[in-house]
């Protein structure tokens, strides 16, 4: 049988007979290889998404699409990187950033493929290349951008709340059990100590440091005059950040394809993405769901159109 035909029968009067129509897929890791822009001869460039939130978990849920976005990333370049006929990576960007290490994984990622393969790469940012997003980009020999992408938000964001005053209204407290005094550092049960703030913000600190020689390391344009105020965490224009050097031409998406094909020395060659069925998670990066809470120092975050978050550190703009 193809199908399943699921009847939920209600006993509300008057309500018709809702039914869910299920269409089992095939459970496979193969990478399928599609075809979106044509070209002529043997030679491809593989364009690969970097969408969403950036986070080394599934996404989706009941009858929702499950992936895991570092795990299909990761599979998605080494099949670029094992196709000879592949001479060229174009990155698909419409993301606000992510967690400060599925970011940099993914950073050096395309770094390592570039020694191995010297193959170009070239990001098209979309609607948003923000913080770990744009992160990301800069393992790119290219950026390009829109004149209306958000761009930017270089910086690092640790997110904590504190419900001990409302808790003391209902006549609720929390006590921790703890093995050191820092333990429970950021539990949204009670105020933040100087010690507590000082231990996160060298935190901060560091991964700051660290996106900012990403940076300065990778765009050689950049207006390093202005290097305060482009990393203070503001978000440009594609236009205004062509302008500071953060990316390198504005154009669309073919324009970056065409720019690939140019560094590639492959002028005529065809673009293709890799896509496998949903829900099958074939790497050793898959197999890690979004942590539940366990102890008073987690706590989440909801973003809008996105999953629950923990508690941590982001290369993330979150307006």
């Amino acid at each position: 049988m193809r199908c399943i035909v699921l009847v939920l029968l209600t006993a509300l009067a008057g309500c018709g007979v809702p039914s869910f129509l299920i269409t089992p897929v095939s459970n496979t890791n193969e990478m399928h290889e599609i075809q979106v822009a044509p070209g002529k001869g043997g030679s491809k460039i593989a364009m690969i998404e970097i969408e969403g939130m950036l986070i080394n978990a599934k996404s989706g849920g009941f009858l929702q699409p499950t992936e895991n976005p570092l795990s299909v990333f990761t599979q998605q370049l080494d099949a670029a990187e094992k196709d000879k006929s592949v001479k060229a990576l174009v990155l698909r960007v419409n993301s606000p950033g992510g967690t400060v290490t599925t970011s940099d994984a993914m950073y050096q990622l395309l770094q390592r493929f570039r020694a191995k393969t010297h193959k170009p790469i070239v990001a098209s940012c979309q609607e948003v290349c923000a913080s770990g997003a744009y992160y990301v980009s800069c393992a790119a020999d290219k950026i390009y951008a829109q004149p209306t992408t958000v761009i930017g938000s270089i910086g690092v964001i640790f997110n904590t709340f504190n419900f001990s005053g409302t808790m003391d209204k209902i006549g609720v407290s929390s006590v921790a059990i703890k093995s050191g005094p820092l333990k429970d550092m950021g539990s949204p049960f009670k105020p933040l100590t100087e010690d507590e703030r000082a231990v996160m913000q060298g935190i901060v600190n560091e991964y700051y440091a660290r996106f900012i020689e990403v940076v300065t390391t990778n765009r050689k344009p950049l207006d390093t005059g202005n290097i305060k105020m482009l990393t203070d965490g503001r978000v440009f224009s594609g236009a205004d950040a062509q302008r500071h050097g953060l990316v390198d031409e504005t154009g669309l998406l073919e324009d970056a394809i065409n720019a690939a094909r140019r560094l590639a020395g492959a002028p005529d060659a065809k673009v293709v993405m890799y896509k496998r069925p949903y829900g099958y998670r074939g790497s050793i990066y898959a197999e890690t769901d979004v942590p539940q809470p366990q102890a008073s120092n987690v706590t989440k975050l909801e973003l809008p159109g996105g999953p629950l978050l923990p508690g941590g550190f982001y290369y993330l703009w979150n307006p």
